[in-house]
């Protein structure tokens, strides 16, 4: 973060051609494509879950948790997560990214970054075998770049998140702003956790034959859940398009080189 934010002071005080058109849309405008972001992921995932539910593969859990526990696992969650790594990711280096590269470029490699922040994790049930030891941080890392090497993960998990990051990157470009992105990312955090909390999977269920992981991330569920999100916010986008009059552009001057 240093090195990086270093650079953005750098580049801010340099002068040369106007390259991106900063777009802030009135707040109450944001608060609505936030809402209708948020409404659009959280709608389609948690529809998409309880169909599945009707169909064999979760069932209710046998003891709804607590308000405290929604409001601890899931709500605030939603919110942090969704505010600070839109900031950092279609924020800062997305924004950055646009500066110097074309738009398709600078919204894939900000993705690609994005899944590989979110990849970065050791598979379930992997044992460290001595977590005292001086090297087991090198035995972990070994065991997370492992996960690459499997292609049913990498398509399943990583290209997953990818495509969600480009989802969230074109709504950040097509807008202008972060508040229809920050809605997508909360939504699908609080359905996904949502569902996740009131349910549980059911083992050996009808569906597996049929492409449904044992969770709402692997299978055929993720890639049914974006397309069908994919295609409403391509629809929503065209009433909040940077091109609408209802946004005020605020020209950023940036030199075209980092």
């Amino acid at each position: 973060m240093p090195p990086l934010l270093w650079r953005i002071r750098a580049i801010r005080q340099c002068e040369g051609e106007a390259l991106l058109t900063s777009l802030r849309p009135p707040w109450k405008s944001g608060l609505v494509q936030f809402a209708i972001g948020c409404v659009i992921a959280g709608g389609v995932l948690y529809g998409v879950a309880v169909s599945l539910q009707y169909l064999g593969a979760y069932a209710p859990a046998e003891h709804p948790p607590a308000f405290g526990k929604i409001l601890e696992k899931v709500l605030v969650p939603a919110l942090a997560a969704s505010v600070l790594e839109e900031w950092l990711f279609r924020g800062v280096l997305l924004g950055l990214w646009l500066k110097f590269t074309k738009p398709l470029t600078a919204c894939i490699g900000t993705s690609l970054i994005f899944a590989v922040a979110h990849f970065l994790q050791p598979s379930n049930g992997v044992v460290i075998t001595n977590p005292a030891s001086t090297l087991a941080g090198f035995e972990l890392l070994g065991k997370i770049v492992f996960r690459f090497t499997s292609p049913q993960v990498f398509l399943a998990d990583f290209f997953t998140i990818f495509i969600i990051g480009m989802m969230l990157a074109l709504a950040r470009f097509r807008t202008g702003a972060l508040w229809f992105s920050i809605g997508l990312h909360a939504g699908w955090i609080i359905a996904f956790k949502g569902f996740v909390l009131f349910h549980q999977t059911v083992e050996n269920n009808p569906l597996v034959s049929w492409g449904i992981g044992d969770s709402l991330r692997s299978g055929i569920s993720p890639l049914l859940i974006l397309g069908i999100t994919a295609i409403l916010c391509h629809v929503v986008l065209r009433r909040f398009d940077r091109n609408s009059s209802a946004y005020q552009p605020r020209i950023t001057v940036m030199t075209t080189t980092l």
